[in-house]
C-alpha cells in the first residue's frame, strides 16, 4: 500500500514537516488530524503491511459512555485500577475528551463498524474493573475494525506519504549527530530519524521539523506475549539513546488469558470472554477466583487475576488453567459474539463453544513509557511519543481494561492539534549538518545468532522479571542483560545492518530498562509483584 507523493530527494534524503514513526490508532489518528490540516506527513512502519500494529490485535474494545455514566465514574475505575500511580490529570483529560472523540473521528469521520442492538444501537460491554457497561466492540476484533478505516481515511490523502518496511534505527540528535558540535551546548532536540530500507538496505536521513514516537510496546521481550513481532521496544529504546525521560516502566501488565497449548501460538483471550460470563476453572473445573478476589471475582484488575492464575498453577502444579464460556452460554451466541477468538482455537483443535479454553498469562502492555505532557510533548524538544510507547500516567501501576485504545485515540488527536499550531514557527535542520549513515560492517549477520541473543533476553525476562519479582531474579537478570547488551553492541557495530539485528539492540536496552527499574521500586504495587 502507498500513500501520497515520494519526497526521496537525490542520494539519501528525505524531507517532510512531520514524521510519525508507527502506524496504529495513535500515530494513524495523529497522521490523519495533521493530514486534514495540509501538513505533510511521513508515516513509517517496519512491517511490509501497515496494518501489522498493535492496534490490530486489539481483540477488545475502546471506552465509550455508557448509560447513566459520566467522566467522574471512568475517572473513579481508572484510579482505582491504577493502584494510585496514575496521574490524575491525564486520566481526566482522557474520561473528558475520550468519548466525544470515538463520535467524532471514530465514528462519525471513519465510520468503524462498531456493534449494534437490533434497534441499531451501539451495544455496550462491561469489562473487568469497570463499573458499568461502556466498551464498544467490533465482535472479537475491534483493533483491526479501527486499523482498517483508519487506513483507508489516510490514503485519501496526497500530503501522507507511507513508508512500509522501513526500520528507524536512531533518532537525529543534532547533539549526538550534527557535524557542528555547537549543537552539544544547545537544549536537547529531535530533527528526524535513520531509516534502514529493508529492502534496499540503504540507511536514509529523515529530516522534519516535529517526530512522533508511535512504535506501540514492548511484548517481545518475554517468551509470552500477546504482542505482534514488531513490539520489541523500538520506539523506547531510541527515546532513551536520545535521552527523553522514561518513567514507570516496571509496569508490565500480563493478560490473564492467552492461549496455551504445547508448540502452538500464543494469543490473546479476550477479556470480553470473561465480561461475557466465563469463568477461570480448574483441571475439575472448580472456579477459583472466588477464592483471590470475592468482590470482583473473575472481572478482577488484570493484575490480581493474573496472580491468581499464577499461584493457582503453582500452587496445583498445572501446566495451565481453563476460561469456561460454554458452560454460560449457548454454543451458537458464542460463535456470534467471538468468531475470531472461536477460529483460532479451532485451529489447535479446541472447541471454545464446547470446551473450555486452556490458558496462561501472558505480557500484554507496557504501562510506563516515554514521559510525555498533556499535548504528548516528551522531554526532547520537537519529539512526541503518543500511545503505548509513551507514559501520560493514566494507567498508573496497572491498565483499566479497554482503555488503551482511547489513549491512543486522544493523545495521537492531541498531540496533532499542539503540531498545527507549532509547526510555522519551526525549521528543518540543515541536511548538510547532519552526515550521512556510514556503514560500519561487511558481513551480513548470522541469522541464528540474533535468534539465540532474543530467545536468551526473552528466557530472561520470563524467568526473573515476569509475574513475581525477587531481589535475586532482579540481580541476576541485570547482570545477564548487562553482559548480553556488551555482546550485542559489538556484534551490532561489526556486521551489515538489518531489521533483526536492529530490533535486538533495542530489545535488550529495553530489557534492561524494565529491569532496573523493577529493581528500584522495593515496593509491590499494580502489576510490579515483588516478594
Amino acid at each position: 500500500m502507498s500513500f501520497g507523493h515520494s519526497l526521496i530527494m537525490p542520494h539519501d534524503l528525505i524531507k517532510t514537516d512531520v514524521l510519525v514513526i508507527g502506524c496504529g490508532i495513535a500515530g494513524g489518528v495523529a497522521a490523519l488530524e495533521l493530514a486534514e490540516a495540509g501538513v505533510h506527513v511521513t508515516v513509517v512502519t517496519l512491517s511490509p503491511k501497515p496494518e501489522e500494529t498493535n492496534t490490530w490485535y486489539a481483540q477488545g474494545g475502546i471506552v465509550y459512555q455508557g448509560d447513566a455514566d459520566s467522566p467522574e465514574l471512568l475517572i473513579e475505575d481508572i484510579l482505582r485500577a491504577g493502584a494510585g500511580y496514575s496521574n490524575r490529570s491525564a486520566v481526566e483529560i482522557l474520561a473528558r475528551e475520550g468519548p466525544e472523540l470515538v463520535r467524532t473521528v471514530l465514528l462519525d469521520k471513519i465510520g468503524v463498524p462498531f456493534d449494534r442492538t437490533t434497534n441499531d444501537e451501539l451495544s455496550l460491554v462491561r469489562e473487568g474493573g469497570h463499573s458499568l457497561h461502556r466498551i464498544l466492540h467490533a465482535a472479537d476484533a475491534t483493533g483491526s475494525a479501527i486499523e482498517r478505516r483508519l487506513l483507508v481515511s489516510l490514503g485519501r490523502f496526497k500530503n501522507v506519504q507511507l513508508l512500509t518496511g522501513h526500520t528507524a534505527v536512531d533518532l537525529l540528535t543534532p547533539a549526538h549527530h550534527a557535524i557542528d558540535r555547537q549543537c552539544l551546548y544547545q537544549p536537547t532536540s529531535c530533527v528526524g530519524a535513520y531509516l534502514l530500507n529493508q529492502s534496499t538496505g540503504q540507511v536514509i536521513r529523515c529530516l522534519a521539523k516535529a517526530t512522533v514516537l508511535a512504535t506501540g510496546g514492548l511484548g517481545q521481550i518475554f517468551l509470552r506475549t500477546t504482542n505482534p513481532a514488531g513490539a520489541r521496544g523500538d520506539g523506547l529504546a531510541m527515546a532513551w539513546r536520545a535521552g527523553a525521560r522514561v518513567i514507570n516502566s516496571e509496569f508490565i501488565q500480563f493478560h490473564p488469558t492467552s492461549f496455551y497449548k504445547e508448540n502452538t501460538p500464543c494469543f490473546l483471550i479476550s477479556e470480553a470472554v470473561r465480561g461475557a460470563g466465563a469463568k477461570l476453572v480448574d483441571e475439575s473445573g472448580r472456579a477459583f477466583m472466588e477464592d483471590y478476589d470475592p468482590e470482583w471475582k473473575d472481572l478482577a484488575p488484570r493484575d490480581v487475576v493474573s496472580r491468581s492464575i499464577h499461584h493457582e498453577m503453582l500452587k496445583r502444579r498445572l501446566p495451565n488453567v481453563y476460561l469456561d464460556i460454554a458452560s454460560h452460554l449457548p454454543a451458537a451466541k458464542i460463535r456470534e459474539m467471538f468468531p475470531s477468538i472461536h477460529e483460532q482455537c479451532m485451529k489447535y483443535g479446541i472447541d471454545m463453544s464446547r470446551e473450555p479454553i486452556p490458558v496462561v498469562p501472558a505480557a500484554h502492555y507496557f504501562c510506563g513509557g516515554v514521559w510525555v505532557d498533556e499535548w504528548g510533548a516528551t522531554t526532547v524538544q520537537q519529539l512526541f511519543a503518543i500511545g503505548e510507547v509513551s507514559c501520560t500516567g493514566i494507567h498508573g501501576a496497572n491498565r483499566l481494561a479497554s482503555t488503551s485504545l482511547l489513549e491512543g485515540l486522544v493523545w495521537g488527536h492531541r498531540a496533532a492539534r499542539h503540531l498545527h499550531g507549532s509547526l510555522r514557527s519551526l525549521d528543518l535542520h540543515d541536511p548538510h549538518d547532519i552526515p550521512p549513515w556510514v556503514e560500519t560492517g561487511t558481513q551480513e549477520p548470522d541469522a541464528a545468532l540474533i535468534l539465540q541473543d532474543m530467545s536468551a533476553i526473552q528466557h530472561v525476562m520470563s524467568n526473573y522479571v515476569g509475574l513475581v519479582r525477587t531481589d535475586r531474579r532482579l540481580q541476576r537478570a541485570i547482570r545477564e542483560l548487562r553482559h548480553l547488551e556488551y555482546e550485542i553492541e559489538r556484534f551490532y557495530r561489526a556486521v551489515q545492518l538489518t531489521d533483526g539485528l536492529i530490533g535486538l539492540r533495542n530489545a535488550v536496552r529495553t530489557a534492561l530498562i524494565v529491569t532496573i527499574s523493577a529493581w528500584e521500586n522495593k515496593k509491590s504495587v499494580g502489576c510490579h509483584y515483588r516478594v
